[in-house]
């Protein structure tokens, strides 16, 4: 199993909720139109950006089926569909495929610590529940605590049909090396975090699952494709262009800052669920610079 289409800009959807604490599915459709009006071609509701871990099951199914719908054909659909329950990822699965998902998105289990023996355990049982389902490893030790080794993810790439990619959000680069030296053909790297995103394709990974293209789709669509297209010295300018806005989106915990800045741009509300809540004013404020000087915000925002 190949995804050939895994390549390029993707974008992590925040998950826009109303004052009544619902899911805004008219801001939802907004900010999937606003994506590929940008040129990105891939959308990943439910993952960490989306706040995934404090929506219910039917919340997700919602979101996903409503990102498939407005997209339309014009994007294919990545749905986050991890959980540090192997049991509850596969139930999770079975509600994104029902409601159109392409593909999805695993992240490592948090909190249980599995044992790398365990990892494999957990995503090979995803893949033989779901085996017409192509599945993106999703490696963030940072928020999970586990690490899924290189080792592992060679051997996941080689062993299970239908895993097909990674998306690498480790900070390790020894470790990324290696997976890209060792993988097989078929097997993508991408990029889970916006800054290293242009130094991994430069080393063969082939594109991103983003954060800061929430706010910037076409900037940051075309960095990457600069990058991909080997036009190195335009993508180094788009990237030191929009640094300060990648940094600037974790200066709080990630998504407070990028729903404060889709606010400001008039697509979402800034609304959050706790343990979350909105962004401190220097925060917004130098938030706001960031977008003026991007040409991101609205007149007479």
């Amino acid at each position: 199993m190949t995804l050939d289409w895994l390549r390029g800009t993707a974008t992590a959807l925040v998950t826009p909720f109303r004052e009544d604490d619902t899911i805004d599915t008219d801001a939802l459709v907004r900010l999937v139109n606003y994506q590929i009006d940008g040129g990105v071609k891939i959308l990943v509701p439910v993952g960490t950006t989306g706040e995934s871990a404090t929506t219910t099951s039917e919340e997700d199914q919602l979101i996903v089926r409503t990102v498939v719908a407005a997209a339309a054909g014009r994007a294919r659909v990545v749905a986050g569909i991890g959980s540090n329950n192997t049991a509850v990822a596969i139930a999770n699965g079975g509600r994104a495929r029902e409601a159109g998902a392409d593909a999805f998105l695993a992240v490592a289990p948090y909190y249980n610590k599995p044992t790398q023996a365990g990892l494999f355990a957990h995503y090979s049982a995803i893949a033989s529940a779901h085996p017409d389902v192509p599945i993106v490893l999703y490696n963030v030790p940072g928020r999970t605590v586990t690490n899924i080794a290189a080792a592992t993810t060679l051997r996941l790439a080689r062993e299970v049909e239908g895993v097909v990619a990674v998306k690498e959000a480790s900070g390790n680069f020894s470790q990324i090396m290696e997976i890209l030296a060792g993988k097989p053909d078929d097997f993508a790297v991408i990029s889970g975090d916006d800054a290293t995103t242009l130094p991994l394709i430069a080393l063969g990974a082939v594109g991103v699952i983003s954060v800061v293209s929430n706010q910037a789709p076409r900037h940051f669509s075309d960095l990457v494709t600069a990058a991909l297209e080997g036009r190195w010295e335009a993508a180094r300018a788009l990237q030191y262009r929009l640094l300060p806005l990648m940094e600037g989106n974790f200066v709080e915990t990630s998504p407070g800052p990028v729903k404060a800045a889709l606010a400001m741009m008039g697509i979402v509300e800034e609304r959050l669920r706790l343990p979350l809540v909105p962004v401190e004013e220097s925060t917004r404020e130098a938030m706001r610079g960031w977008l003026t000087d991007l040409g991101l915000l609205p007149s007479g925002a």
